[in-house]
């Protein structure tokens, strides 16, 4: 990947592991790590965008909380609620990344908190999520009730020979269970950008779900589907029309403007799946969106 920024900071690490991932035959890796995301999905509906980072690491896939703590608790608590489907284990560290921007805008992690949490979760049960030190101290301190969620279960041994307690996540009696039961009660929305994933566990409540953003001008980009246990679809983001857009082209490159950015983004979606390419981010100039594209022949 082609670096064009970076920036470096301390924040939570989630990383999440599918055992036995390397001697699957390569459909069902695929299989399994499409569940992976789609679970992770769920549980940072509620995370901002602009406050962590996804990063799809071998044989799982590794989260950066650039701000909320908490948040990196609640989503290992979360997997943990769906243990039985895949066999995870899951790791929680404090520690430092570095947060890398390409020229096409494409984002990733690197540095010792992704590769600590890694350590952290080689550790761990399947089903079990174990936290390192630094990162019980940090969450404990936010909340009584959070401290209460942890007990020393492991030493670890660093490079240099140092011990390092590791303490399991542990939710005594329902609460996990019921946080799912209640999951499955509604229908899901994650905003991933240029468009809005639904899901739910009755396909009924994800078309339900559907035919109301649609009655508010959303796009159906594909259609309901079964991801694991759960049925999932996509649509565009209510009242966004890329019809709005204009597209100009210069050569091999296209030049799409708009009155907001969600109007970009799909358009811009529509040329990428024609084979275009997006030349850095979309930016505001004027009152005007604006995106760039490598077109490669895809029209408007």
């Amino acid at each position: 990947m082609a670096e064009t920024s970076s920036r470096t900071q301390v924040c939570s690490v989630l990383f999440a592991e599918l055992m036995g991932y390397a001697q699957l035959p390569a459909s069902e890796q695929l299989r399994r790590k499409r569940m992976l995301k789609a679970q992770l999905a769920q549980e940072l509906v509620q995370v901002p965008m602009a406050e962590r980072v996804v990063q799809e690491i071998a044989s799982g896939i590794a989260v950066a909380f650039l701000v909320d703590a908490e948040a990196a608790l609640a989503a290992a608590i979360g997997l943990q609620a769906d243990a039985g489907k895949l066999p995870l284990r899951i790791g929680l560290t404090l520690g430092t990344v570095h947060v890398v921007q390409d020229l096409n805008g494409q984002t990733a992690i690197v540095g010792e908190g992704v590769n600590d949490a890694q350590r952290v979760a080689a550790h761990a049960a399947a089903g079990q999520a174990l936290a390192a030190g630094s990162y019980r101290e940090v969450v404990s301190r936010l909340s009584p009730d959070h401290a209460a969620l942890f007990r020393v279960v492991a030493l670890r041994s660093d490079a240099r020979g140092r011990e390092h307690e590791l303490f399991e996540v542990h939710v005594a009696g329902s609460a996990a269970p019921a946080s799912a039961r209640a999951a499955q009660d509604a229908a899901r929305v994650f905003d991933a950008g240029p468009h809005l994933i639904v899901s739910a566990y009755e396909r009924a409540v994800v078309q339900k779900a559907l035919d109301e953003l649609a009655a508010k001008g959303a796009r159906v980009v594909s259609p309901i589907t079964r991801v694991g246990d759960k049925w999932m679809a996509s649509c565009g983001h209510p009242g966004v029309r890329a019809s709005e857009c204009r597209v100009e082209k210069l050569g091999l490159t296209s030049i799409v403007t708009g009155p907001t950015r969600q109007a970009v983004a799909t358009k811009v979606e529509e040329l990428v799946e024609r084979g275009a390419r997006l030349s850095g981010e979309i930016e505001q100039d004027g009152g005007v969106w604006t995106a760039v594209c490598d077109s490669g022949g895809a029209g408007g």
